[in-house]
């Protein structure tokens, strides 16, 4: 899964690429041809717990890759973030709300609501050129074998156009699933989830709620706290801002909640780890994750549930109890199984 991180420049970026991926990046590599990526860690206490339990060689935390769009340049035609973005599997528009005079703002002043909303309107105007562009082509080109698929593309256009004309975002479309999968191939930027980053202040640490869709997070805190080595002394340093978690750790999982993913794990001496599907997805689904002959050759699943096991203290423990469940084909994977898989091919 992909995640971009776009904005206007001097939003905190770059800053928010390294501490989630460890990779600095300059500010000249944004114009090259390839957008930098890297994979941020999803931090799971489960796999640390399990992990206690097990006592593994390894353990392995799931993890989201990002990839580093160019600045949104208001007003520009040469839009190099564009392509990046539709590329993405979720867009994370990054929009600065502290003022620093070392730190210039493009727009001459910090506005936060301002460039959230100016940064949305940039998704919807690229959207409507792209549904333009595809209805203009539909018009002259509407004949022949394919006139039954045009016309469900076209519909599917037409009601995009609409929520896209009043301001709004393209998957409040009402499409019937027929029509989301003709459009599928446009890439459309607002058919994804968005989330919104707010780069904070030092001031505002603690006084800033999340909202729907917003996360609020203080760049140069996140540096704090990623220069502490000890994990206890991170956690207190977090506690006495008035957080629970991190920012990036909020980040990380306010992602997974929009994009409906969810974790299962699987464990041995060798390794624990956690893995990442859709919510609500099927046993061999789950088994494909870790391997394609796993999927194909699926037969059934051996679940044990978190819970037991952390109440029961072992493997063996859950076993003695009965407390592993055998499941088939049909099987709806629970956040927070831990699963092994038989399959034959």
């Amino acid at each position: 899964m992909k995640a971009a991180l776009l904005g206007y420049s001097q939003a905190g970026k770059k800053t928010l690429f390294a501490l989630l991926t460890g990779r600095k990046i300059l500010s000249a590599q944004l114009k090259e041809k390839e957008a930098p990526e890297g994979c941020a860690l999803v931090y799971d206490p489960r796999v640390d717990t399990i992990a206690k339990l097990v006592k593994p060689e390894k353990i392995k935390y799931a993890e989201i890759r990002y990839v580093l769009c160019p600045d949104v340049e208001a007003g520009s035609k040469e839009r190099l973030w564009l392509e990046e973005a539709r590329k993405c599997d979720l867009l994370c528009i990054v929009a600065r709300d502290f003022a620093s005079d070392a730190v210039y703002h493009p727009a001459g002043s910090v506005d936060f609501e301002r460039d959230k909303n100016d940064l949305m309107s940039e998704l919807l105007f690229a959207d409507l050129e792209i549904v333009e562009k595809r209805l203009e082509r539909i018009a002259k080109e509407k004949r022949g074998e394919h006139k039954q698929e045009q016309a469900i593309e076209e519909k599917a256009l037409q009601k995009c156009r609409s929520v896209l004309e009043q301001g709004k975002q393209a998957n409040l479309s009402a499409l019937e699933p027929h029509e989301e999968k003709a459009i599928r191939g446009l890439g459309l930027l607002t058919f994804k989830p968005v989330l919104c980053v707010r780069n904070i202040s030092e001031e505002k640490i603690g006084k800033l709620k999340d909202d729907v869709g917003i996360i609020s997070i203080s760049c140069k805190i996140e540096e704090e706290i990623a220069e502490i080595a000890d994990p206890t002394e991170r956690q207190e340093y977090v506690k006495s801002l008035g957080l629970n978690t991190s920012g990036l750790d909020r980040m990380n999982n306010a992602i997974y909640d929009a994009m409906g993913l969810m974790s299962f794990y699987t464990m041995g001496k060798d390794e624990v780890r956690a893995w990442t599907i859709k919510k609500g997805s099927l046993a061999p689904t789950a088994a494909g994750k870790i391997h394609t002959d796993m999927e194909r050759g699926f037969i059934r699943a051996e679940v044990i549930r978190y819970d037991d096991l952390i109440k029961l203290g072992s493997e063996n423990a859950v076993r003695e109890h009965g407390k592993v469940a055998i499941k088939g084909k049909d099987y709806v994977i629970q956040d927070g199984d831990i699963c092994s898989f038989l399959f034959n091919v």
